[in-house]
């Protein structure tokens, strides 16, 4: 009786977990306000020392005016920047941003070798299968609360 009460109890925790992870999986995948959608998220894992990462993600606005991301952090790093990558003639150069303009009834996607957050100052190594929590904010939809899935290092896209 007891063993059965006791694989009874163990299959239940363990469903649990697993229903509570899928809906931590959804939730990385798809946050949403009135206005602004979060699809996508990810980060890639980093080598150990490694004091800098790339975020990304797809940024929609269902609304009908633009709105900005004009700031991002996150308990996991010192600071998180916005930035830019864009050519310079033959070079590749990546620059801070005061904001990320999201078009009325559009999208802007962060991605590598464009938009991206920049994480800096990292307060441990990501490891692929964690995830990392982000705070954005916009001009006009306030915060949205995201966590990115730490994809393997050399990820190029959101495996999730």
């Amino acid at each position: 009786m007891k063993s059965s009460l006791l694989k009874t109890l163990s299959i239940g925790i363990l469903g649990l977990g697993f229903c509570g992870s899928l809906m931590a999986q959804d939730v990385s995948k798809t946050v949403s306000t009135n206005a602004i959608k979060i699809e996508n998220a990810y980060t890639r894992a980093t080598a150990p020392g490694q004091q800098v990462a790339g975020g990304f993600m797809k940024i929609e606005n269902k609304g009908s005016s633009g709105d900005q991301l004009v700031s991002a952090s996150s308990p996991a790093a010192g600071e998180v920047q916005l930035h830019e990558m864009a050519m310079d003639g033959n070079v590749m150069k990546m620059r801070q941003v005061k904001d990320i303009a999201v078009p009325p009834n559009g999208a802007v996607e962060l991605k590598p070798g464009g938009y991206h957050l920049m994480f800096m100052n990292l307060k441990g190594p990501f490891a692929a299968g964690q995830t990392v929590p982000v705070k954005l904010k916009f001009a006009k939809a306030g915060e949205v609360e995201v966590k990115l899935p730490v994809n393997a290092m050399g990820a190029m896209h959101d495996k999730h």
